[in-house]
């Protein structure tokens, strides 16, 4: 094991402003301890195991959690007025969250983020920072080069997985900063679904860099999409380091809508990925041109992020 020195800051492309920015990253000096230094990656197993991470998503619930809210909206300038508040009495929207994990679960307020309606077009169904590809096969690698993004191994299951092979793939990184709520691209219903054991690294760029098989490696909820205007899709929520907990707030057996909600992660930063059939759809272009550039584009909930081939 070595340490590494200096570790790169995190740009994005942002594409509200039209701008390349840099990530302000919660945690910053733990995640840096934790994949940068040996001692670090000495103890790097026992901390992102399961039980560590639902330990201290339970701290997230304790009533004093709450003192942690108005510091955390301010560091990040999180425009709080695009939320709804909580349920904590208060005049200011800040202090009106009972927990750190209410805040964190916040829903945007009715109309604050439309979804687009028309069905070659799919919208982002996370707020998040996307990489997306074409066709994933073995020249594709993300985020080094070395470590394919195969759909057997992100979605742990052979017999499924035939179905994306060389299929169109897009990863949603969502910070802790950010809304954390995950919602359906389309109209459909839900044909399969399981989870696959794993680890809780972080999903953080660096955390990638020093450890390429996070994805493949870290705790997955699977699910089998029949949607109407993108064919089928394995949507994959992915826990990370301190997700206490990856809720599923609809129904299985109930057919879904364009832009419904289909869960949420407890506090920690996470991922979602979805993948398609081979030649349905394909990235947006600037999350396209972005990722050739090893640089992840930034969009709003709803926004478009694919469209139909």
């Amino acid at each position: 094991m070595t340490a590494i020195s200096n570790p790169p800051e995190i740009k994005y492309f942002n594409r509200m402003t039209g701008e390349y920015e840099i990530e302000k990253v919660y945690g910053d000096k733990f995640i840096k301890f934790l994949y940068c230094s040996v001692a670090g990656q000495a103890i790097g197993s026992f901390l992102t195991n399961k039980y560590v991470s639902q330990a201290y998503g339970f701290l997230q619930d304790a009533p004093s959690s709450h003192k942690k809210v108005r510091p955390f909206i301010e560091q990040f300038n999180i425009p709080i007025e695009d939320y709804e508040p909580g349920t904590r009495p208060g005049v200011d929207p800040k202090d009106t969250y009972r927990t750190f994990n209410e805040f964190f679960i916040r829903k945007f307020k009715m109309g604050k983020r439309p979804f687009l309606t028309e069905a070659h077009q799919m919208p982002a169904f996370a707020e998040a920072r996307y990489v997306g590809f074409d066709a994933v096969d073995e020249k594709r690698t993300y985020p080094v080069k070395g470590h394919y993004l195969l759909a057997k191994d992100l979605i742990g299951n052979d017999q499924v997985a035939k179905i994306f092979d060389g299929g169109p793939l897009l990863i949603a990184r969502l910070c802790p900063v950010d809304y954390h709520r995950y919602h359906y691209p389309d109209n459909g219903t839900v044909l399969d679904h399981f989870r696959v054991p794993g680890a809780y690294d972080s999903v953080n760029p660096l955390a990638l860099k020093y450890k390429n098989q996070i994805f493949i490696k870290n705790e997955r909820h699977v699910s089998i999409l029949q949607t109407e205007n993108f064919g089928r899709l394995a949507y994959i929520e992915v826990g990370a380091i301190c997700v206490g907990k990856i809720v599923q707030s609809h129904r299985w057996n109930e057919p879904f809508s364009r832009g419904e909600e289909k869960g949420y992660f407890l506090f920690g930063g996470s991922t979602v990925i979805v993948m398609g059939e081979k030649g349905r759809w394909k990235p947006s272009q600037d999350i396209s041109s972005n990722t050739a550039k090893g640089i992840e584009t930034y969009l709003h909930l709803g926004q478009e992020v694919a469209v139909r081939v």
